[in-house]
């Protein structure tokens, strides 16, 4: 994933799932039109990818709480 400086780390990695993750491995389709959603609650990064097609979900959630 390359570098840039006007976005977070967290809009790039969403950028990359939008562009390396799209196809669903439930049912094959390719969603060139979607994106992945997030959401956080201060402590997890909830992203989440629904197929159009199958209704099948993908999902990835990081924890971002540093102690």
């Amino acid at each position: 994933m390359a570098s840039d400086g006007t976005r977070s780390p967290l809009e790039r990695l969403r950028a990359y799932y939008d562009h390396e993750e799209l196809t669903c491995p439930a049912c094959g389709y390719e969603d060139d039109d979607g994106s992945w959603e997030s959401e956080t609650n201060g402590r997890e990064v909830h992203y989440y990818h629904e197929c159009p097609c199958c209704g099948s979900v993908r999902e990835h959630t990081l924890d971002v709480l540093t102690e």
